[in-house]
């Protein structure tokens, strides 16, 4: 991986301190090594949500004045609420050193952390850059605490892309961060919008990938009942944001940028045939060059389907050097044990263990 000066010297400070601390700067396994690769890497886990504490405390002071509405639940716990949003601040998403041991439970030596709903872009323009730049702060700081288990995905305004680009630009030389979180779609707007075009030009540059994740998804209003929101909608709005992309021209016109979808790709996979169909009839799609089936293997996806079935053929369709390790921690929809459920896909040959356990995302992320 190539480092600026500042980057360099902020890792050595990262190390240094954790050396004087009297800390390994290597991963420590405190309960069990399960789950460790064969061919002896890190197993890394790229879909993990993280509330700084510092990040908390801006929206409890100035989330009033912004439109949230803050208030507190029966245990006492920080709750904000934004346009069809809600979030409680549970320690689990805040605590490092609880998720340092959750870590280590789980056979997981690091954590790409990334903000969760409800992200920025809800938030006035200069809100949303001043919420971007204290968590990408946070993830600084977090890094160089733990330099070998917690790297981090940057927040960006992205409601006003200049002030986004203008924060991709400030942290680009800074360490510990290895990628941009964005939703599957900015208030309502698809991916393939122009104005979100100079973000991504930049990414390609860096070489540092998108993880996209859904927020507040299509059909909200008609997914209240029975958590379908989540169980349905997220996938949904991954496969939309997915489409949007290829069909758009995006994937084209940044051929080296990396996306990765959330929830083993969502609707996308699934219903690749549907779409390959659909550009030979409908006038709508005259403009595709190529199958959109060919643009599969621009994406990566993570493990989270909760279907060994499904994960099978994912991995049969775009290849075991496309698919990252997930767990969507510490989330009740994620895996507590990820590690042990990718172990339950028959089958899997050593080489594409590791590569799924870390392999293919230290490559990606460039850890």
């Amino acid at each position: 991986m190539q480092f600026g000066r500042r980057k360099f010297l902020y890792g050595l400070a990262a190390a240094g301190g954790a050396l004087m601390a009297g800390c390994a700067v290597t991963p420590t396994r405190t309960q069990t090594t399960l789950g460790r690769r064969s061919d002896g890497g890190p197993v890394i886990d790229i879909h993990a949500h993280w509330f700084p504490l510092e990040w908390v405390a801006l929206l409890e002071k100035e989330g009033a004045a912004n439109g949230v509405k803050i208030g507190r639940n029966e245990n006492g716990l920080m709750t904000v609420a934004v346009p069809g949003m809600a979030q409680v601040f549970r320690p689990t998403y805040t605590e490092l050193d609880t998720r340092l041991t959750a870590m280590d439970a789980s056979g997981v030596d690091m954590h790409a952390l990334s903000l969760t709903m409800p992200m920025v872009y809800w938030a006035p323009p200069a809100f949303g850059l001043k919420l971007s730049q204290v968590y990408n702060d946070a993830l600084i700081k977090a890094y160089q605490q733990h330099p070998r288990r917690l790297v981090g995905l940057a927040s960006l305004p992205m409601q006003a892309p200049d002030l986004a680009l203008k924060e991709l630009i400030r942290i680009a030389d800074l360490p510990g961060i290895h990628g941009v979180y964005m939703a599957t779609h900015v208030n309502g707007m698809n991916l393939d919008e122009q104005r979100f075009f100079p973000v991504y030009a930049k990414c390609e540059e860096l070489g540092w990938p998108i993880f996209l994740h859904p927020i507040n998804p299509v059909g909200a209003e008609r997914m209240r009942r029975f958590y379908l929101r989540n169980f349905l909608g997220d996938p949904y709005d991954t496969g939309i944001a997915a489409a949007s992309l290829v069909f758009g021209g995006v994937m084209d016109i940044f051929p080296r940028l990396d996306v990765v979808l959330p929830h083993a790709g969502g609707a996308f996979p699934a219903l690749i045939g549907r779409m390959d169909h659909g550009t030979t009839v409908r006038p709508e799609t005259k403009h595709m060059k190529r199958p959109p089936s060919t643009y599969l293997r621009r994406f990566h996806y993570d493990t989270i389907s909760h279907h060994v079935p499904m994960m099978t053929y994912l991995i049969r369709l775009v290849g075991a050097d496309r698919v990252v390790l997930g767990s969507d921690h510490p989330a009740d929809m994620g895996y507590v044990r990820p590690v042990d459920w990718l172990d339950g896909v028959p089958d899997l040959p050593a080489k594409e263990r590791d590569l799924i356990l870390g392999g293919n995302a230290a490559r990606l992320f460039k850890i």
